[in-house]
This record gives C-alpha cells, sequence and structure tokens, in this order.
C-alpha cells in the first residue's frame, strides 16, 4: 500500500515504515505530524484517486530529525569579461518516518456540530470594539460616527410610513407668479400748430 502525498509543496509517494527528506517542517523532533492532502491511494490494486483530495484519508509521520542537504556549487562566468563567482547552497531539511496511511479526520474539515450560531451585534457592542482597535487619536471621531449612524438607521426603520395600495403622489407645485409691470403709456408729442400766414394784400394805388 503506498499513497501520493503533497507535503511542503512537493508530491512524495510514500509507504508505512518508510524514511524521507522534505523541505523544513516547523514542530520539534519526535513530534507526530498528520498530512491530509492525499492526493491518490494504492491499496494492493484498488486505486483511488482524489478530486482533488481523498477524503477522510490521513498520512501520519514523525520527525526523526532537521538536517542540511548536501552542499550544491553554483558557479557563473562570463568570458572575456573577467566575471566569476562561486556560490553554494545548502538545503534544510527535515527526516520523517512514516508511520500510517489510514482513514482519519482531516485537519482542515470544519465540525457542523461546533459551529455556533451567528449573534447579533448591536450599535454598543460596535462602538466598544471601535475603542479597542482605534488609536485615541481617531478614537472620538469614529465613536461620534458610529452612534450617529446607528441612530439614523434606528430613525429609518420607525418613519417609514406604510403604502396605501392605489394612492396616488401628490405632488405641490410652487407656482411662480411674474409680476406684470404697467405699460407705459406712449405720451405723444404735442403736434405743432401750422400758423398760416395772411396772403399779402396788394397795395391800393
Amino acid at each position: 500500500m503506498y499513497a501520493i502525498v503533497d507535503i511542503a509543496g512537493q508530491q512524495i509517494k510514500v509507504e508505512k515504515d518508510q524514511k524521507i527528506f522534505v523541505n523544513r517542517l516547523e514542530g520539534k523532533e519526535g513530534s507526530k505530524v498528520d498530512f491530509d492532502q492525499v492526493l491518490l491511494i494504492d491499496d494492493s490494486g484498488k486505486i483511488q484517486v482524489g478530486t482533488p483530495v481523498v477524503k477522510d484519508m490521513v498520512v501520519s509521520a514523525t520527525i526523526v530529525s532537521h538536517v542540511k542537504g548536501d552542499k550544491v556549487k553554483v558557479f557563473k562566468k562570463k568570458k572575456r569579461k573577467g566575471y566569476k563567482v562561486l556560490n553554494g547552497h545548502r538545503q534544510l531539511l527535515t527526516e520523517l518516518l512514516i508511520k500510517s496511511i489510514a482513514p482519519g479526520k482531516a485537519a482542515t474539515a470544519v465540525k457542523k456540530a461546533e459551529k455556533k450560531p451567528e449573534q447579533k451585534v448591536t450599535g454598543e457592542e460596535k462602538v466598544t470594539e471601535a475603542k479597542k482597535s482605534m488609536p485615541d487619536v481617531t478614537l472620538r471621531k469614529k465613536e461620534s460616527q458610529l452612534k450617529t449612524s446607528v441612530k439614523s438607521a434606528a430613525q429609518k426603520k420607525e418613519s417609514k410610513p406604510k403604502a396605501s395600495p392605489g394612492a396616488k403622489s401628490i405632488v405641490a407645485k410652487k407656482e411662480t407668479k411674474s409680476q406684470s409691470k404697467p405699460k407705459s403709456a406712449t405720451t405723444k408729442k404735442p403736434q405743432a400748430k401750422k400758423t398760416t400766414k395772411p396772403a399779402n394784400k396788394k397795395k391800393e394805388s
């Protein structure tokens, strides 16, 4: 029986009582570790492939030791440039001993029975939570804003009138009265009287 497990970003084939080296894991030597990211299981010819993980299957192991891998030399050179660099690297590894490949409760599974019903948060609790998280400088401003928002929400709920069916909304329109100025009477200029000159009388001879 073997399994393919995702351990620290690597897909590794493991069997019972096998020692493997993986990337450095957290934990002390001798502590137990469980891996629930089981991708495939082969049990004497019966193959189970996960989609993407096989449900309720756990690979348990113990940490044997924390070691360093063999030194890897990294040499860089650029010809005709006089550039040569030699570096070395030793990967941090953890030695594991596989104890069992068996069904068990996945570590990431959440029990539905343990879930508590969500409690409604009131306005006062919001203010107290804000006091804990906010600094003293902006505390008063945020507190006043929260109180006003809670009050306005409560007022809106109370002031919502029930709309009667078939009621027509009446909109008051403001009428602007144009003040009409009286037309000024056109004053006619007095016509000049035509003065008729008397005809020149002929002088009596």
